[in-house]
């Protein structure tokens, strides 16, 4: 950096003609502009001036130096116009790893809008039912629930989930509602397949919690296979609100045993890998998610 102002030092005294009316343009002393030049020609081994008693001239070294001194400024002036549009320039691609329920129900519904808005944007949309550090394979963003593991990667808080138990009304005019947590024991009930928070049947019952073992009659991986299941007619099944709220405000699925409810709420995260100077591609997606999120009648927090 001390170049750089060897090198301004220069160009602004060859452009003023001396020290003096030099430094007084640009907020320094005749005395440090004047060890600005010094140290620029100890550096580079010549006489950039020859010093008059009013004014200065530039020496043949000088002349030549100046040639270049002003193409290295022109440069550093275009570099730094280029990035002063950065925070504007919404381009390149985006790559987002989320939950495949959470993609298909709360992000491609507005993808089409969002994507219309900054044409000169593409999204590398990938998903997975559990959160994977995937950052230094070029990742941009995650979103993902529940408790995420200890990491240096930044969490933002964009939204937050009830889990709900339920099923369709042709299940139930079937096999009956169940009135109390241990039914659950005598239903045909589905969960994931993976070690999860999420295969936690979890109740208040006389005043304390507990978990029934709900032993499921088939599992899988992703919850949009569960949510099919239970449309079907086929049992009962605990799902994220976000996911299944549309069907449950038009009736297709009934929540069970709200009486007993545990207060299953769960945050929703957005994860990228550093704080400072987010990428603008990254911070138009975030601001739109949370816009977006911030009129979902499931999200009960916000961001």
């Amino acid at each position: 950096m001390d170049n750089y102002s060897q090198l301004l030092a220069f160009l602004w005294t060859t452009e003023h003609g001396n020290f003096s009316a030099a430094s007084r343009a640009h907020g320094l002393t005749p005395s440090a502009m004047s060890k600005l030049i010094s140290r620029l020609e100890d550096r580079l081994q010549v006489r950039l001036f020859q010093r008059g008693t009013r004014s200065l001239t530039l020496t043949e070294e000088g002349a030549a130096y100046l040639v270049s001194a002003r193409a290295v400024f022109n440069a550093m002036a275009e570099a730094d116009s280029l990035a002063e549009a950065f925070p504007t320039r919404v381009s390149g691609s985006l790559r987002l790893h989320t939950m495949t329920s959470f993609a298909k129900h709360q992000i491609i519904p507005w993808l089409p809008e969002f994507l219309a808005a900054y044409p000169g944007l593409t999204i590398d949309v990938q998903v997975g039912a559990q959160f994977s550090d995937q950052f230094d394979q070029g990742l941009d963003v995650a979103i993902h629930s529940g408790v995420l593991p200890d990491s240096t990667r930044i969490a933002r808080k964009i939204g937050q989930s009830r889990w709900i138990i339920c099923a369709s009304p042709a299940y139930l005019a079937r096999h009956g509602t169940p009135e109390q947590p241990l039914q659950l024991l005598d239903h045909t009930c589905f969960s994931f397949g993976f070690n999860s928070v999420w295969n936690n049947w979890d109740f208040l019952l006389n005043g304390k919690r507990i978990t029934v073992p709900v032993v499921p009659k088939a599992t899988f991986a992703q919850g949009d296979l569960l949510r099919d299941l239970a449309l079907d007619g086929a049992g009962i099944v605990r799902l994220a609100e976000f996911h299944i709220g549309q069907d449950i405000r038009e009736g297709r699925l009934v929540p069970l045993l709200d009486a007993f409810s545990a207060d299953s709420f769960e945050p929703i995260y957005m994860i990228y890998s550093n704080r400072k100077h987010l990428s603008p591609r990254i911070r138009v997606f975030r601001d739109f998610l949370e816009q977006k999120l911030a009129q979902s009648p499931w999200n009960t927090s916000g961001p």
